[in-house]
């Protein structure tokens, strides 16, 4: 027997969408975990920026090879557990200088995934292809850096838009998450933005900045002599831990194998202070000191130090900064006495660093003096010089810091 007609169908009013609460004390709180404290969080989104030439993929690759082979972080902490890398880099070859590069940091290259391409010859395009990497990195042991190499090439649309730069990036970040795999991102800084906050000079929209949880900035001071120049390493920004504060470094060459030279890290001393004015310090054009008696005064303080013999120029640098002498003014008082740095190691080998060194020439007490009475002479005849006297050092003067590095 069919219904009767007047009898009204039913039908199913579909379920409207609602929002979801967490209840708060219903949350888990969890530590963060790092792989290397306060720089690299776990499964996080990790920004390198800097100017050009200042190291910023050797500085991922060398900290690369750290987790690679469960080596030391640039402040002697021991990476705790090696861990699976890879690379996707739309600017170096794997073969002449992403590989020499990690060998010389000394990285297990058996750890180590550089991305080709897409199976069948296609290019790997970071913008369109990242679940793809997801995919394939899922099937590591222990996935626990990737590094894109520049960040840029992974957004789709304008660079320098908010909107579409966190879209592009998104997936990224869930990759960090879902893979527990941090994620280093290198970029570049705007030109003509010396001076400003790190994290702004970022080149392109701020959103990097602002969805990397910790930003890592580089920078390079002016060489000095034949020297390889001291560059720094800083934190500019940690949404999850302490800022400010770095290292030291420079960069040298070894040959890894027979005509194959790789380019690594060499860590210094740790720096302290905010990321603004140690960049500053580093990008500071060298000072016009012209005081005669500063001159002296540093001459002095680099006879007394040489007096011994030859001393590594990162001891000089050290000295001289806690000395309170600036840059310009060690640079004069270098000069006037004739030194000469050297490198000492000999020719670059597997294993072995290059080094400098600072000794006094014979005739240094002559120079001195040649150049006081050249300054006195040119600032006598100008009228800048009243007293030409020299003034006794004032109590405590060897003590003080002078904010500038050299």
């Amino acid at each position: 027997m069919s219904a009767p007609s007047n009898i009204p169908s039913v039908t199913e009013t579909p379920e409207q969408p609602s929002v979801e609460l967490l209840r708060g004390d219903m949350v888990k709180m969890e530590a963060v975990r790092w792989l290397w404290r306060d720089y690299l969080p776990a499964g996080k989104f990790v920004i390198l920026g800097g100017a050009p030439s200042c190291g910023k993929t050797t500085i991922a690759l060398s900290l690369a090879a750290v987790i690679t082979s469960a080596g030391r972080w640039p402040d002697g902490w021991a990476c705790r557990d090696a861990g699976d890398v890879l690379i996707w880099s739309g600017e170096d070859d794997p073969a002449t200088t992403l590989a020499p590069r990690l060998v010389a940091a000394g990285a297990d290259m058996r750890r180590v995934h550089f991305v080709k391409g897409i199976v069948g010859g296609e290019a790997f395009d970071p913008a369109r292809d990242m679940d793809l990497l997801e995919a394939e990195a899922a099937k590591l042991a222990s996935p626990k850096l990737l590094i894109v190499d520049p960040i840029v090439s992974a957004v789709t649309g304008d660079n320098n838009k908010n909107n579409e730069v966190r879209r592009s990036l998104q997936s990224i970040v869930d990759l960090a998450a879902r893979l527990d795999c941090t994620v280093i991102g290198i970029h570049h800084f705007s030109k003509g933005t010396q001076g400003r906050d790190p994290v702004e000079r970022v080149s392109g929209s701020l959103a990097y900045g602002a969805l990397a949880r910790v930003v890592l900035v580089a920078a390079k001071e002016q060489a000095e002599g034949e020297e390889p120049p001291r560059r720094v390493f800083v934190r500019a920004k940690s949404n999850l831990g302490p800022d400010g504060g770095g290292f030291a470094y420079t960069l040298e060459q070894i040959e890894v194998e027979p005509h194959v030279f790789g380019q690594r890290v060499a860590w210094h001393e740790a720096l302290q202070g905010e990321a603004r004015d140690l960049l500053a310090t580093a990008e500071a054009e060298p000072e016009r000191d012209t005081d005669v008696s500063a001159t002296d005064h540093a001459a002095e303080f680099l006879r007394e130090l040489l007096r011994g013999g030859p001393v590594p120029s990162k001891e000089v640098y050290s000295h001289a900064r806690e000395a309170g002498f600036s840059l310009a003014t060690i640079r004069r008082a270098k000069e006037a006495l004739g030194i000469k740095p050297e490198k000492i190691g000999g020719t670059f080998a597997p294993g072995k660093k290059q080094s400098w060194e600072w000794a006094l020439p014979e005739g240094a007490q002559e120079s001195l003096k040649v150049l006081s009475k050249s300054c006195w002479a040119s600032s006598a005849s100008s009228g800048e010089v009243e007293h030409l006297q020299q003034p006794e050092p004032a109590e405590g003067a060897a003590s003080q810091v002078v904010e500038e590095s050299l």
